[in-house]
C-alpha cells in the first residue's frame, strides 16, 4: 500500500466542500485548516482567470517533519500515510519548520501538531477520506499509487501531473492535474501584491477601512449589530484594480496576481529561540574558551576564574533549558525527550548533549569550588581528565543547533553549511565577551584577561567576514532563502541587522577595545552579547515570513 492524492484542477470549482468535509469530519477548530482552497486571481484586464487549489499535506515519501520530531509523534505509517500522535507532541513546533508546505499547525484546543491524516480512521476501516466522498465534481482522487489498476495510478499515468516543491526532495504524493504555477508557488507574488480580494472591498487604498465601514466596525464593541455599507458607484475592489479608480492616480491593471483567499498559519518560532541561542553560546563559550586555554597552556589554571565564569555559564545554561521549556506548546510534556526520543532528530540530539554537558561541567565546577573553600580535595590527574571531556561537549552544544535547523527544510536560509563554524565562532566572541563582562569587577588573572580580549576581537572580526560574505553575501541556492536574506539585509530587518548586529554588535565592541581598559573591555563584551541577539532575531525570524503555502 501507498496511499496518495490526486486534484484535479480541470473540475475543482472552489467550492470549498473538501475543506468544511474536514472540518466536520475530524473536528478541526475555528482558526485552523487541515485542508483548504487556495483561490488566486491572475491575468490581463479583462482576461482574467481564477485558479483553484485544494492544499493539504503532501504526505511525502520522504517526509522531513518525521525525521525532525524529537519524540515520535509525528510518523509514517506501512501504508505510506503521514500520521500524527496529539497524545505524545510536546508542542516544540519543528515539524511546522520542516514542512516545506505549511501543512502543520497548533491546534489551538490540544496545543500539539495537527494536519491531514488523509481520514485514517476512515481508511482503515475501507472508507475514502472524507473530502473525496463530499467532491461534487470527483476533482480528488484517493488511492493506491502502487497498484497499477488503481483509479488514482490510471490518472497519474494518464496525464501530466505536478507537485508542489519537487526541488526539496520529499516526493510529495500529493498530485496535479493542471497545476497553476500561481498556486503551486507561493512567491509568485511581491509583496506589495499579497491582499486578499475579499477584504479589498471594505479598505482604502492604504489599506485602512474605509470611514463608514470604520464607524460600523467601532460598534462591535459594545455588542450591537453591524452593517457594512454599500459604497456607492465604486466598482468592487479586486485584482483588477490598483489603487481606487474614483480618484487621481488609480488605473486599471496589466498583468497581476493576488490571492483571493487563503490559509496561513502562524510563524512558529518567536523571541525564546534567539535568546536561547544567545545563553547557550554564552554558556558553551566559556567553559570552550577556558578549558583550551588551560589544556594548551595558554594561561594557568585559576580556581576564581573558574568559580566565576563556571557559575556565569551555568546560569546561562539553565536560561537555555528555561528558554527551550517556555517555547514548548506542552511544556508539561518536557521530559518526553529523554524517556522516548526519536534519536533522527537533532532536537532530541541536542537534548542529551546540552544534558551531558550541563551535568560534567556542573559537576567539574562543583568540585573545584569545593576545593577552592577548602571542603574537598581533588584527586590528581582528574582536572585534565575533566578538561578534555568538556572540550568536546562545549563544541557539540554550541554546534547541534546548525544540524537542528539543516532539519527544518521549509527554511531554506538556515541550510547553511557555515553555519555549525559560525556558531563555533559565536560562541568564543560571546564567551570571551562575558569573560572581559566580569573580570572588570571580579579581579580575574591579567594573563587570561589578555588571551580573552584577543580571542574576542579575532573571533568578533572573524563573524563579521562569515556574515557578511558568507552568510549573506555569497549567492543563494533558492529563491525562498534570497528572500530571506534580502529581508535580513535591505528589507524588515536591516536596521535591526545593520544598527544592531553590525554597528553595535561589532564595530562598537571593537572600537573599545584599548589597552589598559577594563571597563570598556566590559562595555565591549556587552555590547557583542546585544549585537548577536539582534543577529539572531532577524535570522530566525526572517525565513519563516517567506511563504511556504
Amino acid at each position: 500500500m501507498n496511499y496518495g492524492f490526486v486534484i484535479d484542477n480541470r473540475k475543482c470549482i472552489g467550492c470549498h466542500a473538501c475543506s468544511t468535509a474536514c472540518k466536520s469530519e475530524n473536528e478541526v477548530p475555528l482558526g485552523v485548516s487541515r485542508t483548504w482552497v487556495k483561490t488566486v486571481e491572475h491575468g490581463r484586464y479583462p482576461h482574467v482567470t481564477r485558479s483553484f487549489q485544494v492544499t493539504r499535506c503532501n504526505h511525502c515519501e520522504n517526509p522531513p517533519c518525521v525525521r525532525i520530531c524529537p519524540v515520535t509523534a509525528m510518523y509514517q505509517r506501512d501504508d505510506g500515510i503521514v500520521e500524527f500522535d496529539p497524545s505524545v507532541c510536546i508542542g516544540c513546533k519543528a515539524c511546522m519548520q520542516a514542512c516545506p508546505y505549511d501543512a502543520i499547525h497548533i491546534d489551538p484546543e490540544t496545543h500539539t501538531a495537527a494536519k491531514c491524516h488523509m481520514c485514517s480512521h476512515r481508511v482503515d476501516v475501507g472508507l475514502e477520506p472524507a473530502c473525496v466522498v463530499v467532491c461534487p465534481e470527483h476533482a480528488i482522487v484517493f488511492g493506491d499509487l502502487d497498484d497499477p489498476g488503481s483509479e488514482i495510478s490510471q490518472v497519474v499515468a494518464k496525464h501530466h501531473t505536478t507537485v508542489r516543491k519537487p526541488e526539496q526532495g520529499t516526493a510529495p504524493k500529493l498530485f496535479y492535474v493542471q497545476g497553476s504555477d500561481v498556486t503551486l508557488h507561493p512567491t509568485v507574488m511581491d509583496e506589495a501584491q499579497q491582499t486578499f480580494a475579499a477584504a479589498d472591498v471594505i479598505t482604502e487604498q492604504g489599506g485602512s477601512p474605509r470611514p463608514e465601514v470604520a464607524r460600523e466596525l467601532s460598534k462591535a464593541s459594545s455588542g450591537a449589530k453591524i452593517r457594512l455599507p454599500v459604497i456607492q458607484g465604486v466598482p468592487p475592489r479586486g485584482p483588477i484594480a490598483v489603487g481606487d479608480p474614483l480618484k487621481s492616480g488609480g488605473r486599471m491593471a496589466e498583468h497581476m496576481v493576488q490571492v483571493h483567499y487563503n490559509a496561513q498559519h502562524e510563524v512558529p518560532w518567536h523571541w525564546p529561540v534567539p535568546a536561547y541561542l544567545l545563553t547557550k553560546g554564552i554558556g558553551a563559550g566559556i567553559f570552550l574558551f577556558l578549558c583550551l586555554g588551560w589544556g594548551l597552556n595558554l594561561f594557568a589554571f585559576d580556581s576564581l576564574t573558574m568559580m566565576v565564569g563556571g557559575l556565569i555559564a551555568l546560569i546561562a545554561l539553565v536560561a537555555t533549558t528555561g528558554f527551550l521549556v517556555y517555547d514548548l506548546d506542552k511544556p508539561e510534556r518536557f521530559l518526553s525527550i529523554v524517556f522516548r526520543p526519536q534519536l533522527k532528530s537533532w532536537l532530541a540530539r541536542g537534548a542529551f548533549i546540552l544534558i551531558g554537558f550541563s551535568t560534567l561541567a556542573g559537576l567539574w565546577w562543583a568540585a573545584e569550588s569545593a576545593q577552592h573553600l577548602g571542603m574537598f580535595t581533588m584527586p590528581a590527574g582528574v582536572r585534565p581528565i575533566l578538561l578534555w571531556l568538556n572540550v568536546p561537549l562545549a563544541i557539540g552544544a554550541a554546534i547541534y543547533t546548525a544540524f537542528l535547523f539543516a532539519q527544518a527544510e521549509g527554511r531554506d536560509l538556515w541550510q547553511s553549511p557555515l553555519l555549525p563554524f559560525h556558531l563555533v565562532v559565536q560562541c568564543l566572541y560571546l564567551g570571551t565577551g562575558i569573560l572581559l563582562l566580569a573580570g572588570a569587577f571580579a579581579g580575574l588573572p591579567a594573563d587570561m584577561m589578555e588571551v580573552a580580549k584577543i580571542t574576542f576581537a579575532a573571533a568578533l572580526i572573524v563573524d563579521l567576514f562569515i556574515t557578511l560574505a558568507g552568510e549573506l553575501g555569497i549567492p543563494h541556492a533558492s529563491e525562498v532563502a534570497a528572500r530571506a536574506a534580502h529581508e535580513i539585509s535591505h528589507g524588515r530587518y536591516k536596521t535591526m541587522f545593520w544598527g544592531g548586529a553590525i554597528a553595535l554588535g561589532h564595530a562598537a565592541p571593537l572600537a573599545l577595545l584599548v589597552p589598559d581598559a577594563p571597563l570598556a573591555g566590559a562595555a565591549a563584551g556587552l555590547l557583542a552579547a546585544i549585537g548577536l541577539y539582534f543577529y539572531e532575531h532577524a535570522f530566525v525570524m526572517a525565513p519563516q515570513e517567506v511563504p511556504n503555502s
